[in-house]
């Protein structure tokens, strides 16, 4: 006997998995909650098996549920895949890519590459500028497609990971222990800077910015021990450590990778780049 699984029912659960709660996966995926809790209870039946447990953080996976969590991104990720590169139709032309600059070599590379294949008479013009600066692109039409990293994505964003932020420093280093503490930002508008600076003054840490620009010399001043540098953990490079707890610096918040696309105006060739973008980092969250 052939049995299917639903991906729409697969996709509510890594919701709530996500979110934690069926509440918050329900706001994420434009469902009810009833119809969150609906599917959930569906697929804990066709399985025969309980996925989760409740304790006082929310929704917490079962050591079964833990079993499916990893099949299932990857699963759904393989479906969004086929079904863009299927409904992509053969185009011409631009589209110009807003990303900053850490996001580049670590979500980028596998996701051009595949949507190049699919598209290879589009052209890709990549812009590399800060988060704050490529919204302000996409809004005067510089930009079709970003993806940006934000603290608080607005309404209108499409949250594709969240990641926290973290202190990275050159291995064997010890910028962390200077005072005032020395920190490379990526520009005078990082998107990180804010809060960095909070939880800095809130450790009464004094601290200043030893360079402020978004290219191979920032991560320079860091392989060096000039300073340290604030990054999404997934996109420390593996030259450079994470500093853990015990390195005398305060905790820094989670950033989201948001998708934006350009409201007036926006092209098919546009709306398949953020496509292929959205199955690329399922695709990364779930190896």
């Amino acid at each position: 006997m052939v049995r299917n699984l639903d991906t729409a029912v697969l996709r509510t659960f890594l919701g709530v998995v996500d979110a934690a709660s069926m509440t918050g996966a329900a706001a994420v995926l434009n469902l009810t909650q009833a119809a969150v809790s609906q599917q959930i209870k569906r697929l804990e039946e066709q399985f025969g098996i309980q996925l989760f447990e409740r304790d006082r953080r929310g929704m917490r996976l079962t050591h079964a549920g833990e079993r499916l969590f990893g099949k299932a991104r990857k699963l759904v990720a393989l479906n969004d895949e086929i079904f863009a590169e299927m409904t992509a139709p053969t185009e011409e032309g631009e589209v110009r890519f807003g990303v900053p600059y850490d996001l580049v070599n670590t979500y980028l590379p596998p996701i051009l590459k595949n949507f190049a294949k699919a598209f290879p008479r589009v052209k890709i013009s990549l812009v590399s500028k800060p988060s704050v600066i490529l919204l302000e692109s996409l809004k005067s039409g510089e930009v079709d497609v970003a993806l940006v990293e934000d603290r608080s994505p607005a309404a209108d964003c499409e949250v594709l990971a969240i990641d926290p932020l973290v202190w990275a420093s050159a291995k064997g280093g010890e910028a962390h222990l200077k005072r005032p503490l020395p920190v490379s930002f990526g520009s005078e508008v990082c998107v990180f800077r804010p809060a960095v600076k909070e939880a800095l003054n809130s450790a009464g840490i004094e601290w200043w910015a030893v360079s402020e620009m978004g290219n191979e010399a920032l991560y320079a001043t860091v392989h060096t021990d000039l300073a340290v540098m604030p990054l999404m953990r997934s996109t420390v490079p593996p030259s450079l450590h994470v500093l853990g707890p015990n390195a005398g610096l305060p905790p820094l918040p989670a950033y989201s990778v948001c998708l934006h696309l350009r409201q007036a105006g926006s092209s098919r060739v546009a709306d398949a780049l953020a496509d292929y973008i959205r199955a690329g980092l399922r695709r990364s969250k779930a190896a």
